[in-house]
């Protein structure tokens, strides 16, 4: 892409899984650590989750990754055991082990991805642009990233949230380019890619597995496997 001036990254699933959708993740986090639900169970607690998340406040700005993963398993594993898929007392030996799991998993896909950002960040400006709890500052921190990005900008922090086109709009901003000056880099079509465009941005989309089977089987002309790919559309 010519003209390219500026980089705005999406976090969770771009960076730190390969993107694929952190349900899949974690669910692998349950199988290794023998979970005894099927998929569809599993899913019903991961939103339930999700849904907790987004009303009360569990995640403090200081937790890091882990810290954020913990709690979050305890909660869908909470919402097995009061519905009688899992015993209670299983809670507190299976919320760590599959939060570290998960950790370890992010940990691989972010060092995984760290050359390619270092090499971009070698030639472009570059700002974060994630829906997240309103810690992902410490989770940077602690997987050593915040030093890639000029500016974080949180839909916790800032109250709007992809895929709201606002949001990316306010990346561009941080970045004091034009729309089109700037390449979005993100693992979801409706709520990265798509917004994005509306605004005249250039995409990439690092697609893997998704959440629904619709998104699978979605395809974009932005489309790349791997985020390495980035460095062919972007150097």
């Amino acid at each position: 892409m010519e003209n390219i001036k500026g980089i705005i990254f999406d976090y969770g699933g771009t960076i730190d899984s390969r993107g694929t959708h952190w349900s899949e993740i974690i669910w692998d986090g349950y199988r290794q650590a023998g979970v005894p639900v099927d998929k569809d169970t599993f899913r019903e607690a991961y939103v339930y989750a999700e849904r907790e998340l987004a009303k009360v406040r569990h995640i403090m700005p200081d937790d890091n990754f882990y810290d954020l993963l913990y709690k979050k398993m305890r909660i869908e594993l909470q919402y097995l055991a009061d519905h009688g898929h899992i015993a209670q007392e299983s809670i507190d030996i299976l919320s760590p082990q599959i939060a570290r799991y998960c950790y370890e998993a992010a940990k691989s896909s972010i060092e995984e991805a760290r050359p390619t950002l270092e090499k971009l960040r070698g030639k472009y400006p570059m700002v974060l642009v994630s829906n997240f709890y309103g810690n992902i500052e410490a989770v940077l921190a602690d997987f050593h990233l915040s030093h890639f990005f000029d500016k974080i900008i949180e839909s916790a922090v800032v109250g709007v949230r992809k895929p709201d086109p606002r949001i990316f709009a306010m990346g561009v901003e941080a970045l004091g380019l034009r729309p089109e000056e700037v390449l979005v880099v993100g693992d979801s079509l409706k709520k990265d890619i798509l917004p994005a465009e509306s605004l005249g941005c250039r995409t990439a989309w690092l697609k893997g597995k998704g959440w629904t089977a619709e998104e699978d089987a979605a395809t974009h002309p932005s489309a790349i496997k791997k985020l390495a790919d980035v460095e062919d559309v972007a150097l």
